[in-house]
């Protein structure tokens, strides 16, 4: 039988009936609305379907301050102690919404989904308060370090205040994308009873998965006389892991290497902290709550990498350890991940503690397998599969097909729209890429000419054109943009648009002075800002903030437009772009 769910009641808040929805709906309606981030979209639906049990809501003051504190829900009546959960599972405002909601206790809000604004759940708030987050990330996280993904988005986009209050559900969130690959943990409860699964070992992973992972679940499976649920997260995972459409397109291209009947796939829209040893149990939690009566915990479990000073963040069975502290509250076993290696004299794998000394083995680490893949090498087929291969490789082609952005930067007349010109031309010479030019007066004209020249209407467009730049370098094009970009922070924003798997970013500076262009304006553009009758131009009335990360600096005062093209197409090559 599957295993019961945490608290002993499986929390699914979804309406069964539609008379019910509707009613539900119908009240959202006329209730004022929160629009949830991807995150918050993420817990939310966990906590309806009940993968969050024992929750009914985002937690309260009491809940939060308990969890943080002592990896517990707060005390109830009757309870000696609160019940085992280690993450808090918080809802995060501004004070802006908080005084424009009127948000406090007994007041009802509709949840939202920003991506097509349907009505997902109705809060009643319970409170409203303002969260230690120094506190949080130490206790939580284990250090206050920027380094760590969950602590920097807790400083930098988490709001000020958090609300607490049990939710009604209206509808669980649409998904459009692996329907039949999504399972409430009623549902997937439902299918272990169809198939008479009595024990399962459920797998985590937010990585693709190889013939090692294969053989580590498979034995896993053996060694307990049980199934394997493969259950890889495909909510938010740390910032540049591969996107979840190539992982579950990997995962579908593995499974029937697994024995018929002996395992399954299903995925978990789980928004990962990376909390290391408290991600741990709180994933044991989930996995429970999805019926798993077995869990297999890795070395390092769910760490971050490396924090400031260049250490991990967690020792390496840390998250064992606090899931076996927890193993009587906890009800599902823990299994330890084990490192395989591969004997090419056996063609097996064999966990690396049981090698005997002296046996040739061979390894591909994750920096090889990049690379390979980088570069079109071969990939032996004992350590992948050939289906699993041609996904990654059909979603992260070599660099000699991926696209990239170039963005030139400088003061009006400085001669990035020349140079830009001129390297548009020299690329479609070379034809291996579509060519897309985004020079600033054109661009402000066709997309943001509703804006004007203060500093936010140029950071916004800024905005607008790196999104741009972003969908064409993602479609494996060559993007040359040469707007102004006079601030850093634009083109930080403009550079993390881009720069994503597969996005390929360079900076290029015209650093011809302010003098020089001034002295070639044709149009007289200088000498109508100086006079007043232009608003906000850069280097007159408003500054220009030079960058000093360039990857290329030219100055049209002593560099000629070929030559200043030519060494672009050799920072191009270098890269291995052409």
């Amino acid at each position: 039988m599957a295993n019961a769910p945490h608290g002993g009641v499986l929390k699914d808040l979804v309406a069964r009936d539609a008379p019910r929805q509707s009613q539900l709906r119908e009240e959202a309606r006329l209730l004022q609305d929160i629009f949830l981030t991807e995150r918050q979209l993420c817990d939310l639906e966990l906590i309806l379907n009940g993968g969050f049990s024992p929750l009914e809501g985002f937690m309260n003051e009491a809940d939060y301050t308990s969890v943080v504190n002592s990896l517990r829900l707060a005390k109830q009546d009757g309870q000696a102690e609160g019940t085992l959960f280690p993450m808090p599972i918080t809802l995060d405002v501004s004070a802006e919404d908080v005084q424009r909601l009127g948000l406090k206790a007994g007041v009802q809000v509709a949840l939202r989904d920003f991506r097509d604004d349907a009505a997902l759940a109705i809060l009643t708030v319970e409170d409203v308060y303002r969260p230690d987050k120094k506190l949080e990330a130490e206790k939580v996280m284990g250090a206050d370090d920027i380094a760590h993904p969950a602590v920097s988005y807790l400083h930098n986009q988490t709001k000020e205040f958090y609300v607490g209050g049990k939710v009604q559900a209206v509808q669980a969130p649409t998904h459009y994308d692996y329907v039949a690959l999504r399972y409430t943990p009623a549902e997937l409860r439902a299918h272990f009873n169809k198939v008479a699964w009595r024990k399962v070992v459920a797998f985590q992973t937010r990585n693709p998965m190889h013939r090692a992972h294969r053989e580590l679940t498979v034995r896993a499976a053996r060694q307990h006389r049980a199934n394997v649920l493969i259950h890889p997260v495909v909510g938010l995972t740390k910032p540049g892991d591969v996107d979840h459409y190539t992982r579950v397109r990997a995962y579908q291209a593995l499974m029937p290497s697994y024995p018929e009947g002996l395992a399954h796939l299903a995925l978990l829209p789980l928004a990962m902290r990376m909390a290391g040893p408290r991600e741990a149990v709180w994933h044991a939690i989930i996995r429970k709550n999805f019926g798993a009566t077995h869990f297999i915990v890795g070395r390092d479990h769910a760490g971050p990498g490396k924090n400031s000073q260049g250490q991990d963040f967690y020792g390496p069975y840390d998250a064992q350890e606090l899931v076996t502290q927890f193993k009587d509250e906890l009800h599902i076993d823990m299994v330890p991940f084990q490192a395989m290696t591969y004997l090419p004299g056996t063609d097996e794998y064999q966990p690396v503690d049981e090698v005997a000394k002296g046996t040739p083995t061979a390894d591909i680490s994750g920096t090889e397998l990049r690379k390979r893949l980088r570069t079109g090498a071969a990939i032996p087929d004992w350590f992948s599969y050939t289906g699993v291969v041609k996904v990654l490789r059909d979603s992260y082609p070599p660099r000699p097909q991926q696209g990239f952005t170039i963005l030139l930067t400088g003061l009006h007349n400085s001669g990035k729209d020349t140079i830009a010109r001129a390297l548009q031309v020299t690329l479609q010479q070379h034809g291996a890429r579509s060519v897309s030019l985004l020079l600033g007066d054109e661009v402000r004209a066709e997309l943001s000419n509703d804006l004007g020249h203060s500093p936010e209407d140029k950071h916004l467009n800024m905005l607008r054109i790196g999104y741009v730049a972003s969908e064409l370098t993602k479609a494996g094009a060559a993007v040359i943009a040469a707007p102004t970009a006079p601030y850093e922070r634009s083109r930080k924003a403009f550079r993390n648009a881009v720069a994503g798997p597969g996005g390929n970013f360079f900076l290029i500076h015209v650093a011809t002075p302010l003098e020089y262009c001034e002295k070639v304006d044709r149009r007289n553009l200088y000498k109508r800002a100086r006079e007043g009758e232009l608003k906000g131009f850069t280097g007159v009335d408003d500054t220009y903030e030079a960058p000093v990360d360039a990857d290329l600096v030219c100055d049209l005062r002593t560099d000629t437009v070929p030559e200043i093209v030519h060494s672009a197409v050799m920072l191009l090559e270098s890269s291995g772009l052409l």
